[in-house]
């Protein structure tokens, strides 16, 4: 029982990351109908950051946590927005009315033009930091096992929380929300209508890289360590979560990063850490099979 709760702990911290960049994957998804490939590279740039204004940070003898914490996120979320930003000015709009094969190609590329930059600037070993956020509250005690509740997991599941809640206020009662909601269903009657697309869809892509940047943040603080590949193993669970909860969803983008990283923490527990990934996948298929759209997706309706 000690141990489930440990692994329940686990599985809900790194289901929030998870959680985070698959929001921005099915934001962009929803606003023009393409997936963006780069954005888990955008979150594994994000951590690079952290990483440097980290250890700048201490350089300078900055010891308080939370301003540490808060300057870091402040500056992860600027500069990353302008990678999100650059991404969608050079590879999605340029081909914007191509064939969708098109700027699929081009993100794959930003993607791998993303990974080898921060190999060949920051290079391909592992970026350590000094533990950030350390101690925590222990919950049982069972047999000599003790459930552990970190500061650093309080802390994402925290942030995680209420940026959803503020997202889902963005999307649902704002003036943007409704912009991008109306790009979504129309985006020739919504440029007719006054709206400015161009700007509503870079502010997107703008919005789900500075998610990616507090995941990467995140991430940094509860690992400690950084380096070149995370953004890929990140992206595909993280598009994966996407589609598991149901592409174009919110809380369907949240809810399927728990789950997948729920799955991951208990089957590495009780089976066999090796084939984690193998029983995300498998279990994907399944769920697809029964609901092609998701949990919590909302089968297309073409109107003749």
């Amino acid at each position: 029982m000690a141990l489930a709760l440990q692994q329940l702990i686990n599985g809900l911290t790194l289901g929030a990351v998870y959680g985070l960049i698959a929001i921005g994957y099915t934001m962009v998804y929803g606003i023009i109908g393409m997936i963006n490939f780069a954005h888990g590279d955008i979150y594994m740039v994000s951590a690079f950051i952290a990483v440097t204004v980290f250890t700048l940070l201490a350089g300078f003898g900055i010891s308080s946590v939370p301003l540490s914490l808060l300057v870091v996120l402040l500056v992860a979320v600027f500069f990353t927005s302008i990678y999100g930003w650059t991404v969608e000015r050079t590879a999605y709009r340029p081909l914007r009315g191509s064939t969708r094969l098109a700027p699929l190609i081009s993100a794959i590329g930003m993607s791998i033009f993303l990974q080898n930059m921060v190999q060949l600037t920051q290079g391909a070993r592992v970026k350590p930091i000094a533990p950030v956020l350390v101690g925590g509250i222990d919950v049982l005690t069972v047999d000599g096992f003790t459930v552990r509740l970190a500061y650093s997991q309080i802390l994402i599941v925290v942030v995680t929380v209420t940026l959803m809640t503020g997202f889902t206020w963005l999307i649902t009662k704002t003036s943007f929300g409704r912009q991008q909601r109306s790009c979504e269903q129309d985006r020739l009657m919504t440029s007719l209508l006054g709206i400015n697309v161009d700007r509503t869809i870079s502010l997107t892509f703008m919005l789900g890289a500075a998610l990616a940047a507090v995941a990467g943040v995140m991430v940094t603080v509860y690992y400690g360590v950084v380096d070149f590949f995370i953004g890929f193993v990140a992206g595909i669970k993280a598009f994966t979560a996407a589609v598991l909860g149901g592409i174009g969803s919110l809380p369907g983008a949240m809810l399927g990063g728990l789950l997948i990283g729920l799955i991951e923490a208990f089957w590495a527990a009780y089976l066999s850490a090796e084939y984690k990934d193998v029983a995300t996948f498998t279990i994907l298929i399944v769920v697809l099979m029964f609901r092609p759209s998701g949990l919590l997706g909302r089968p297309e309706v073409e109107k003749v």
